[in-house]
Order: structure tokens, then sequence, then C-alpha cells
């Protein structure tokens, strides 16, 4: 890195921050910190949204993603996503908008009671604190590859980064947040832009890429290049016992005596269910996503916001996730980069690309991008983990008669708790960490989907949200211990389909709306006037009246179904690349 490197990247994210910080002083009220007042226009809505989405974690973990699963990695973004944002703005975030709700928790209680906000809370808080870990460890990856940073010095700047986007985070809350992440945006899309032109030309086009795959088999092409196919994973037996390499075999995987190698086929349209509910998963469940469209300043701005940001992201993930194919072309084995062994990960391959192919002054406005990115997801997860801490946990069961300023000084101050602990996932982070992702999602973030899912589109009895979700997330950990434990001791504590994280997020979403089924045929369904009751507590009923309001300006016909109209046609974009072109 030269110092014009330097340079560019201090000016684009230092110029964002000084603004952020000015813009901050407006903060006054809790209203103002979680909700931006609620005068947020929908471009800086949809941008946010955006912004959020792709951090620097999206440009490594799923380039690295792609390198591992090819472009079915497309299916998250183009169908998953874009169709939970369709699904959570029109079931679910219209209701809360309506009734001055601040967090998507409050709704889950609203519909099930108490006990399924304080759950939804709690795994709200573990998911997003692991997607930080995530992002935090590909920063290192970033400033160690690129950079040629040691460990401790990529360590301390990544410190340094996370306390910058907590101090104003603390600050301005939302109205801060959401006015960066639009900024920070444009620096992400340009960066995005000029790394794929880059490896695009390296590669020599679409020919070139599929040339370079096809020299290790028509399969690998297959599989980089094509949604629907399926996928063969090759992990070396030399040090498995034959034992264990029975076990594995029982397991549906097959053995290849002359390479010693275990060979594992998966089919393409698991990964792409997988991929799928993971994506809609996003959208519905993640409260940084919920949060920015409840500070829509109108509903209309609210619908329109998801227009804006899901037609920018069918752009991005093809720029950004098509990187990682790209990645396998240039380098058919991870072995191949030029990196220590530590580090040599599939998650290492967009670094590496950033390293070895862009030049000085070019590489600064990329790795400005990556940082952009960053401080977009620190600032944001940061803001919305501590708003459902803040008035799920502490103002809805703790200190409940308090005045505004005290939840206002409660929330900045869990911000660094929440920024800094997600730093505890990196152990965990050691292999790929996008297929640790799909993990953890499957364990506890689909039956939280399905609890969101089943309230809005069913009259499920209000208990059975809290008994669906404790029954979907103890049946999601004992998958993820089930394959360790028949590989070492051969006991089977489930049915052999069972014993493999890709069926986990399938069958865990018709587990958790199977109970609850069961829970409501037992108890009776509810009513529809039993949808919503008021806050239990001062604060969170006045602080809800206080942002109610009525539009200034009630739309035309025709201008209230635009949204409606221009959302689905994004999706069908979506669908269409995904089902007909790419498949």
């Amino acid at each position: 890195m030269s110092t014009l490197d330097w340079i560019i990247i201090i000016v684009l994210n230092g110029s964002v921050i000084l603004y952020a910080m000015l813009y901050s002083r407006d903060t006054k009220t809790s209203s103002d910190w979680f909700l931006a007042g609620r005068t947020l226009p929908w471009w800086i809505v949809g941008l946010s949204l955006y912004a959020t989405l792709i951090d620097s974690s999206d440009m490594i973990v799923d380039s690295g993603g792609a390198y591992q699963f090819g472009v079915r990695m497309f299916v998250f973004n183009w169908v998953g996503v874009i169709a939970g944002w369709l699904l959570m703005v029109y079931l679910i975030a219209l209701p809360m908008y309506r009734l001055g709700m601040y967090t998507n928790a409050e709704y889950l209680e609203s519909r099930f009671g108490p006990a399924a906000r304080v759950v939804s809370v709690l795994i709200q808080v573990q998911f997003r604190t692991m997607v930080l870990g995530i992002m935090i460890k590909s920063i290192f990856l970033t400033l160690s590859i690129v950079f040629g940073f040691s460990t401790f010095v990529a360590w301390v700047v990544v410190i340094i980064v996370a306390l910058t986007a907590t101090i104003y985070t603390m600050a301005g809350g939302l109205k801060a947040v959401a006015i960066t992440d639009a900024m920070q945006s444009f620096i992400m899309l340009t960066a995005s832009i000029l790394i794929f032109c880059l490896v695009y030309d390296k590669v020599d086009g679409w020919s070139g890429i599929k040339e370079k795959l096809d020299r290790n088999g028509s399969a690998v092409s297959t599989q980089m290049l094509h949604i629907g196919s399926d996928r063969i994973e090759n992990r070396s037996a030399a040090e498995i016992s034959e034992t264990k390499i029975k076990r594995h075999q029982e397991l549906g995987e097959d053995y290849n005596h002359e390479h010693k190698l275990m060979v594992k086929e998966t089919p393409g349209w698991i990964i792409c269910m997988n991929l799928l509910f993971a994506g809609m998963a996003y959208s519905i469940v993640n409260h940084t996503q919920s949060m920015r469209l409840l500070g829509a300043k109108s509903e209309w701005d609210l619908k329109m916001s998801i227009v804006l940001s899901s037609a920018i992201l069918i752009v991005v993930t093809f720029l950004n996730l098509f990187l990682g194919v790209m990645g396998r072309a240039l380098f058919p084995d991870i072995t191949m980069l030029n990196v220590p062994e530590s580090l040599q990960t599939v998650d290492a391959i967009f670094p590496v690309l950033v390293r070895d192919l862009t030049f000085s002054g070019l590489r600064g406005v990329i790795v400005a991008g990556i940082f952009a990115a960053s401080f977009s997801t620190f600032d944001s997860i940061g803001s919305t983990l501590s708003a459902l801490l803040t008035r799920d946990i502490y103002g809805r069961l703790i200190v409940t008669d308090a005045d505004d300023s005290h939840y206002l000084l409660v929330g900045r101050w869990l911000t660094p708790v929440i920024i800094f602990g997600s730093f505890l996932y990196l152990p965990l982070l050691d292999g790929g960490m996008f297929q640790f992702y799909l993990q953890m999602v499957g364990v506890f973030v689909i039956p939280l989907l399905t609890v969101y899912l089943m309230g809005a589109l069913t009259r499920v009895h209000r208990k059975a949200g809290a008994i669906g979700l404790l029954v979907g997330v103890i049946f999601g950990l004992w998958v993820l211990i089930a394959e360790l434990v028949f590989i070492s001791s051969g006991t089977r504590i489930l049915p052999t389909s069972l014993i493999n994280n890709l069926n986990t997020a399938p069958a865990s979403m018709l587990i958790t709306a199977g109970t609850m089924l069961l829970v409501s045929v037992c108890l009776g369904f509810s009513k529809e006037t039993e949808l919503f009751h008021k806050e239990k507590t001062a604060w969170l009923q006045s602080s809800r009246e206080q942002i109610i309001h009525s539009q200034i300006k009630t739309p035309s016909l025709s201008v209230q179904l635009l949204p409606l109209v221009a959302g689905i046609f994004v999706l069908m974009i979506g669908l269409t690349l995904t089902f007909i072109i790419f498949w």
C-alpha cells in the first residue's frame, strides 16, 4: 500500500465519519436515536438497506463462498433476500409501522407474548454478533494479505475501525447510521465495479473463465457456472481410520480408494433451498433491516425503499460474488494462493485478487470500499442490537419506569458492548466462514423466521410462538452435534437423512411450523382481534405514541401501487437470472 492509497482511504471514509459526527448533534430523544424520528426518505432507507447488507464480509466471505459453491450463491440475494424484503414490508413491517413499534421483537410479543419477544432478541443478538465476528475476521484478512501487516498491527487497526464506528454510532444512532450508510454505499459500489472489471479482464472474459475452469474438469466448470448443478466435495481420507471411513459412507459419502478421498455429493436443489431460506431469514428476522424501514417518513417511503435496494442488489451481487468464480478460474486450489498457511482458506481469495491485480491509487479506492462496508455494518448492528436490548429486555423487564433520557443513555452505552463482544466469535471462524454462517442460520434463525411467517400468515395460538421457537432451536442444536457424535462414537441420535447440516433449514422450518400447528390444535386458533396489544410499561407505550403520525398527503392509487409492482418486477428479474439464465 502506497501513501496515495492511504490518503484515498482516509479522505473517503474520514469525510463520511466527520459528517456523521456533525449530523449526530441533532439527536436528542430515544425516537431520534432508535428510529431517526421517522424522517428518512425512501432513497436513504434503500441505500442504507443495501449498504447494511453488502458489508466487507460480503465482499470477502461471499466471494469465498462463491469460490467454494459457485454461482448458486446468487440464490441468497437474488431470490431469498428480495422475496424476504417484500414479505417483510407488506406482512410485518406495515402493521409495526402503523402501531409505532420500534423493534421487530415488539411485533412478536403483540402476536405471541413476552417469552417469544425475549427469545427472539437473544437469537438476534447471537445471529448479528456472529455476522460482526465474520466481518472482523474479513477485515483482518484484508489487512494481513493486502497490506502485509503483521498479526499484531492488523488487529490494532481492526480495533481502531471498530472503535471509530462505535463513537459516531453512540452519538447519532439511526440518524447518523442511515446517512453514513447512504454515503458509504457509493464508495462500496465504485469499489465493486473497479475490482470486477480488473479481474474480468485478467481471466479474458466469460470464455476465458469457462476455459480455465474446464482445465480442472468439466464437472468443476458445471458446478461453478450453473446454479442447479450438484455439488461434489473431495476431502482427504489419508489420516482417517477405516472405522470412521465406514461411518462417513453410512452418511452417504463415497470413498475413492485410489486417491484416498472422501467424496460427498449434494443435490443442487437442496443447496438452493438452504440459500433461499437463509436469504429470507436475513430480510425478515434481521432488525438491522426492519429498523431502517421503521425509520421511513411515510408508508410509501417504507415500501419504495426496498425497490431501490433490490435493484442495486441484483447488480452488486453479480459483481461481488462472481469474483469468487473468477478467482477459482485463476487459482483452482487454495494452496496456490501466495499467503501464509494460517491464512490459506477460501476466504482469502478476495484479498489476494486485490493485492495481486490492483495498483497504487486504484487499490486505495477498493480498500476504501472495504472499510466503508465495515463501518456501515459496525454502526448498523451496534445500533440495532442496542435498540433490541434496551427496549425489549431492559425497558420491558428490568427498569420499566425511567425517563426517556435514561433509555437513550442505555442504548448508547450498549453499543460498544455489542461491537466488541462480537470478537468472541473469532476462534470459531478458522474454516470457510460462509459455511459456518449457514450452519448457525439453520440452528437459530430459521425457527425464528418460521415464527414470523406463521404469525403473519396464520392464526396459530398465542402460546404457539414461544413453544415452536424453543422446539426448533433445540432441534437445530441436536442436528449440529449429530454428525460429530456419529463419526466419533458411531451413535446415531438422528436419522441419516437429518445428519447433514444442509438439511437443517427445511427440516427445522417443518418441525417449528408443525409444533405451532399442534399447539394450536390443542389450545385453539387465535382470533384476528388478538393480534396486537398495548405495551405494559409507560416509556415503551409513550415512545410509541410519540412517533405515530398520519401521512401529510395520501398518494393516488397508481402511486400507492408503484412500490408493489416495481418490487415484484425486480423479484422477477432475480428469479429469471436464477432459474433460467444461470440455472
